[in-house]
């Protein structure tokens, strides 16, 4: 019965969708104001519909209703009621509804916040939406329903894979999922942008706030996802360049440009077309992400169809997306000004340079991952393009980003003296020369590792220099607190933001450039060497889970004769499945994680042990929260919230022209 009302449910989303997708769009080129005014409650009952269907499907797994092929692919009545949940969302039926169910509410937050916005750009912008929903409902239905039956029932599941039987795989794809479906709420103002031929700093407005909650969530997912695995896979890496890790980053690269190109249109009208055109390309990626993981063309832990009809209906609808959007931009964008002019050195040019290097930094990582999947669909063969790849052609490309990040603030909108740029990055740079030349005199790191942190204490003390330099000249005579009250929270997120990069950097490289690993063979009271710290194998004992058995191993670190820790490893088999897992231990500290994973029992009492020395890897995850948090704060700032009265005088009457069919 359950499942029925969730089928029901689904049935009945799509036909609102329809009437979301359509009836609005038609009734804004019609002016036919309760036409438009449908849009609202269809995207509300849209939500309802689709979290009825969630909930059904949830309740389904906590019931262990094998009836379900979902369920019982999916789930086991051994597996502890936390994962039975997330197991809702643990495969590619149940991933799907997750999908539409965050775009349900994504829809429904633009419905409920865009009441200031005038009636034709809300309507056009929920109909782009609605469009989109009927694309996924219909793929769903069709093709990967979760509500299909299994006849006769099955005795009990497969069980989850117990990879994705952590904390972190829980929250992990919620995140990134509201970060890829956010991108096509960025994507719907570019419609109905285009649509209505207004591309101007009204319309950049309104979209870049939800663009930078799109890209904080994604960029929350990425993390999410590179932690889940440092500590899970138990070999101690954080990013493997897998073709689905690299499907969410390619959108958070275009996603990163189209925030700065959204802060030019807004503030200097300039970058129109540009704008448009990567808002386009970000949700492209989203779309050919969801074709990479659940067309079956690919074999990853996160991937998870296999089915060719699948692959073959997303191919499709991504073709309609696309194809139909540069075809719309083609027709519209010659006919939209290009904005205001600039001069070779100023804050726009270098914002444009910015997001060529992203665009391209994207595309290297788009052809080594499609690269291998064409040969290997024409019959050429098979290669794989690993670390090596993105390591020679994705890392010079950024080397120019991370030092346009920290002189891009100094610079002036529309024209900068190169004198005056050059006065004041003068103690900057000549202080990274020094840091640089501190570092090779005590460290005596390889190039790359002092190229790294050079560029890393660039970033800070620019970002710090400038924010100095900002409140110096705020209110003269004013209290610090009074100045630095007085800053935007898009200011602040700006430099919480880039500090986060400077984080990030510092620890990449020095965790790719100083970390120490050892493989070995031990057993119980065997000592080996990671770094300046020693691992003794101390105890070996059985463990028993809820739904797994295996042996853990205790290991005592010392440095310099000192106890530093103490680290429990395990090595499980998972009953339903019989699958190994292996489950590293983790010691962090500020500077370093010391890391111990148990690997097969090569014979009696001899396991193959891995042990390692990783110092800074926590600033990696570090740097990305700060990054994150400087993106919501730029997305509280108070001139996304102007009162509803000041956007409709200053919209209006552009968008009304917009309104009449004769000129659409």
């Amino acid at each position: 019965m359950i499942a029925e009302l969730g089928n029901l449910a689904l049935m009945l989303a799509l036909c609102l969708a329809l009437v979301q997708g359509v009836m609005p769009i038609v009734g804004s080129y019609r002016a036919d104001q309760r036409w438009m005014r449908l849009a609202r409650p269809a995207a509300a009952g849209q939500l309802v519909l689709l979290t009825l269907a969630f909930g059904a499907l949830a309740w389904s797994f906590v019931q262990n209703d094998f009836s379900l092929a979902y369920v019982a692919g999916n789930s086991n009545s051994m597996l502890p009621l936390h994962f039975r949940i997330a197991a809702t969302w643990g495969g590619h039926e149940g991933s799907l509804l997750l999908w539409v169910e965050m775009l349900a509410l994504w829809t429904f937050a633009v419905a409920c916040l865009s009441r200031q916005l005038p009636d034709v750009m809300v309507a056009r912008v929920l109909g782009v939406l609605g469009l989109v929903s009927v694309g996924f409902l219909c793929f769903m239905l069709f093709t990967s329903n979760p509500f299909e039956r299994l006849l006769p029932a099955a005795v009990d599941g497969r069980d989850l894979n117990p990879l994705l039987q952590d904390f972190g795989m829980i929250v992990h794809p919620p995140m990134l999922y509201m970060g890829y479906v956010g991108f096509s709420v960025a994507f719907a103002f570019a419609i109905a942008a285009l649509m209505g031929g207004q591309l101007d700093a009204a319309w950049a407005r309104w979209s870049r706030p939800w663009t930078l909650v799109a890209w904080v969530f994604l960029t929350l997912g990425i993390f999410m996802g590179s932690y889940w695995a440092y500590y899970e896979l138990g070999w101690g890496g954080w990013w493997f360049w897998d073709a689905v890790e690299n499907a969410s980053f390619m959108p958070w690269l275009v996603g990163s440009a189209l925030v700065h190109s959204l802060a030019v249109t807004e503030k200097r009208g300039s970058f129109k077309n540009w704008t448009v055109l990567l808002a386009i390309i970000a949700f492209s990626l989203s779309l050919l992400g969801t074709f990479l993981v659940r067309s079956g063309v690919l074999t990853s832990v996160h991937a998870f169809a296999t089915d060719p009809r699948r692959g073959l209906f997303i191919l499709i609808f991504l073709a309609l997306v696309i194809g139909g959007s540069l075809l719309l931009y083609a027709w519209r964008a010659p006919k939209v000004g290009s904005g205001g002019k600039f001069g070779m050195l100023s804050r726009e040019s270098l914002l444009l340079v910015n997001n060529v290097l992203l665009l391209a930094a994207a595309g290297t990582v788009l052809l080594g991952t499609l690269y291998p999947l064409f040969l290997d669909a024409l019959s050429l063969g098979k290669i794989s393009v690993g670390p090596p790849y993105f390591e020679a052609v994705f890392v010079p490309l950024m080397l120019p980003v991370l030092v346009l990040l920290a002189v891009g603030p100094f610079l002036r909108w529309k024209d900068a003296p190169l004198n005056e740029l050059l006065h004041r990055l003068r103690w900057i740079a000549l202080g990274t020369l020094l840091f640089a030349v501190a570092i090779q005199l005590w460290l005596s790191p390889t190039p790359m590792v002092l190229v790294g942190v050079a560029c890393a204490f660039w970033i800070c003390v620019g970002t710090a220099s400038h924010m100095l330099e900002r409140l110096r000249h705020v209110a003269p005579g004013t209290s610090a607190w009074q100045r630095l009250r007085r800053q935007p929270l898009s200011y602040w997120g700006m430099l919480a933001a880039h500090a986060g990069i400077g984080v990030f950097v510092v620890g990449v490289t020095l965790v790719k450039g100083m970390e120490t690993a050892n493989d070995v063979s031990m057993q119980v009271g065997d000592t080996t060497h990671a770094g300046s710290h020693v691992f003794r194998f101390s105890a070996l004992a059985p463990v028993q889970g809820p739904n797994y058995s295996g042996t853990e191993g205790t290991f005592e670190v010392t440095r310099d004769g000192q106890l530093v820790a103490t680290l429990r490893a395990q090595k499980r088999v998972y009953k339903a499945q019989g699958m190994p897992m292996t489950e590293a231990a983790i010691d962090r500290g500020f500077t370093r994680d010391l890391y111990v994973s148990l690997g097969e029992e090569t014979a009696p009492g001899v396991w193959v042990v891995r042990v390692q020395h990783k110092p800074f890897v926590g600033w990696i995850w570090a740097g990305c929260l700060i990054m994150s948090a400087g993106g919501l704060l730029a997305a509280g700032d108070k001139r996304y919230r102007m009162a509803a009265s000041h956007r409709r005088l200053a919209a209006g009457p552009a968008l009304a022209a917009s309104e009449q069919p004769a000129q659409a």
